[in-house]
């Protein structure tokens, strides 16, 4: 995997005022996620889509410390537009998020829970109806070596279907419209994985079946569950 041609003349000032505002929003998320223990140290990485590429994490970012300079914005042919810093490791991971049109914000983390997860199981079941906003089961895929082509491939094809997957001996990948659903999805995977291992620990979890996940989804849809709406 190349690095990303820097751009003769990068300079924020040359992008519009949007992407330029977007880098506050991404560092504010990585301290975001640190406080809630979700990421430590610099283990993961977070990244939106601009208009013609994306703005991402650089490599060696401290979340909890993290601040715009951090972030770096590098077109969708991989040249960097903005930042003195190189981009993440996992930028070509994020980049196969992205081929899913819907996808506007990409967060990944080395969550406590996934990771357990992933050392025990190939799959996280549909154990709870709020799972059905990340898409129900979530995979499991197998481990990749960090930055690696082949880690991209399995997370892009696992998030095609999906708004969330674990990657075994490693962390857990969400998406969202923007970067708060990306964040809400996070924490809402690392909450479902807890769950499970602490019923595994107790016994075999009870799974809701697909007819089960077929009514939640239809008495959702009926209602505006988790809308907020006038009485």
């Amino acid at each position: 995997m190349s690095r990303p041609e820097m751009d003769p003349t990068p300079d924020i000032a040359g992008l519009d005022h949007a992407a330029a505002g977007v880098r506050t929003r991404v560092a504010a998320v990585c301290r975001a996620l640190a406080a809630d223990g979700l990421v430590k140290g610099t283990a993961g990485n977070v990244s939106v889509r601009v208009d013609g590429g994306i703005a991402i994490t650089a490599t060696g970012v401290v979340f909890a410390e993290a601040v715009d300079d951090d972030v770096v914005i590098v077109s969708d042919d991989r040249r960097l537009l903005c930042g003195a810093l190189a981009p993440s490791s996992e930028l070509e991971l994020h980049f196969a998020a992205y081929a899913d049109d819907a996808v506007g914000a990409v967060v990944h983390t080395h969550a406590s829970a996934a990771i357990a997860l992933s050392l025990v199981s190939d799959r996280l079941p549909c154990v709870h109806y709020q799972q059905l906003a990340l898409g129900g089961e979530i995979e499991v895929v197998p481990f990749s070596v960090f930055g690696s082509p082949e880690l991209a491939q399995t997370t892009g094809e696992a998030l095609s279907s999906a708004n969330a997957v674990i990657l075994a001996h490693h962390g857990a990948v969400t998406t969202g419209r923007d970067l708060a659903d990306a964040v809400a999805h996070t924490a809402l995977l690392e909450w479902a994985c807890d769950i499970y291992l602490r019923a595994r620990s107790a016994g075999d979890p009870a799974e809701l079946s697909p007819e089960q996940q077929a009514d939640v989804v239809a008495a959702a849809a009926a209602t505006g569950y988790g809308q907020k709406r006038e009485a």
